[in-house]
């Protein structure tokens, strides 16, 4: 269990941070702008999460916490050493890569095929769900990246990956099952 019970501790005040094996790094660290851009994925999510309601909230508060999972697994190197940890971390597991693939499919169901590439906007939920469609396609280069200089868990790499179309697949659902969308008109405007 988490406690905490002061919130500065001033140990980054000379810009490094700790991970989760307690190894210091610069704040700037490939590995703190992947859970860092995670991090920050949440927080949109948690916008997105003031415009939605029933089961696209619900999907939306299970994202939020896989979300701290994936921080979780990407703070903490050394997966070489996970059998041997006293505690062992938490890891994202290719179940949670498979709920996205089944929610993707159940919307994706009442969807007509798309006929142009989507604008971000239309309803207001579907235009924050393309804010988190991009930071997830961010987060994912970020973690591909991390991947060519350290192992980090290739479950991780898909969950974003999966979860970067999950967003643009309720970014539709959002826009009236897809009616509403924003279609891009090639050089419309030249």
């Amino acid at each position: 269990m988490v406690v905490l019970s002061k919130i500065y501790t001033r140990t980054g005040d000379a810009g490094d941070t700790a991970l989760g094996n307690g190894t210091r790094v610069k704040k700037y660290d490939p590995r703190v702008e992947a859970y860092g851009t995670s991090d920050e994925l949440n927080a949109f999510v948690g916008v997105a999460r003031l415009e939605a309601s029933g089961e696209m909230d619900a999907a939306l508060a299970r994202i939020q916490n896989d979300l701290f999972d994936l921080g979780a697994d990407l703070c903490r190197p050394d997966m070489e050493k996970d059998a041997d940890a006293e505690y062992p971390p938490l890891r994202m597991v290719e179940a949670q890569v498979t709920r996205l693939e089944a929610e993707i499919d159940a919307m994706n169901a009442s969807l007509e095929p798309l006929r142009s590439f989507v604008l971000p906007g239309g309803s207001v939920l579907s235009a924050h769900l393309h804010v988190c469609r991009t930071v997830a396609r961010r987060a994912e280069r970020l973690a591909v990246d991390l991947a060519g200089q350290a192992p980090i868990n290739a479950a991780a790499v898909k969950y974003l990956n999966r979860l970067s179309d999950w967003f643009f697949v309720a970014s539709r659902i959002a826009n009236n099952d897809g009616k509403d969308d924003v279609l891009w008109v090639p050089g419309a405007h030249r």
